[in-house]
């Protein structure tokens, strides 16, 4: 039992370092090889440090933009970009009209107008919508992050991968079904009931969030999937940054 605790203290740490630019103490023991169903969790630390910006700010005087790129910048931050930086690689591979270079577009490390386009509609699309959201549906930014990275876990266990070798090879080898879906799975319950439990008469508006939020994390996998036939560890991103902006425009627009 001891064993299995310290291993997963180790896969949590390796999860923080690998998701996130939050240090750890250098002699922390890390463990990476089943990081990635620890990664819905480590939306819930995103999501609250983020939702934790986004009330401090709205005590100075600062307008609803200054104060919505300020809490998306600092989104970026906590990532490092590693998400974002899928968004823009997998524009770039969508661009290309031969799958067979698809790939090797999307390893390049340097950026293509389509990809430097993406970046920028996601970008603008989360500023706007968290520029919209009042101090009742700031909670968009807690569930957003959780629900992006469950819909990255769902297409880790159903698609196949498209490299031999990759950054996110490693999550589909070590991803062991159903074990690994449950715990994320009953984090979502959990904290979409939050907002009902405190506002009762809500309810029905973030029972749509929740089935949106099921509906969206699943289909831009799905998405994905049917035009690389398959993913890279880029796409894997690309999930979580749009499953993210679309779910904050949803709150923004369907509770009050």
């Amino acid at each position: 039992m001891f064993k299995i605790v310290i291993s997963l203290f180790r896969q949590l740490g390796g999860a923080l370092v690998f998701y996130t630019t939050i240090p750890l103490p250098q002699h922390w023991p890390l463990e990476f090889s089943r990081i990635a169903r620890w990664a819905p969790w480590i939306g819930l630390l995103i999501g609250g440090l983020t939702w934790g910006v986004n009330t401090s700010l709205q005590i100075l005087p600062i307008s609803a933009l200054v104060r919505a790129v300020l809490v998306a910048a600092f989104g970026i931050y906590l990532t490092g970009g590693l998400h974002l930086d899928g968004v823009i690689d997998t524009a770039d591979g969508l661009a290309v009209p031969d799958s067979e270079r698809r790939l090797s577009v999307m390893s390049d490390s340097r950026s293509g107008a389509f990809g430097v386009m993406a970046a920028i509609i996601l970008i603008l699309l989360k500023v706007s919508a968290i520029a919209a959201l009042s101090p009742t549906q700031s909670y968009a930014l807690v569930i957003a992050p959780i629900w992006g990275r469950w819909g990255q876990v769902l297409a880790i266990a159903r698609y196949p991968y498209l490299k031999a070798e990759g950054k996110g090879a490693f999550h589909r080898r070590n991803l062991k079904l159903p074990q690994d879906l449950w715990p994320s799975s009953i984090l979502l319950v959990a904290v979409s009931a939050v907002p009902i439990a405190i506002h009762p008469e809500t309810w029905t508006a973030w029972s749509w969030i929740a089935l949106i939020g099921l509906c969206v994390s699943w289909g831009v996998g799905a998405w994905f999937n049917h035009r690389l036939q398959g993913m890279t560890g880029d796409s894997y991103g690309a999930i979580v940054e749009w499953t993210e902006a679309f779910i904050i425009c949803s709150v923004s627009i369907l509770t009050k």
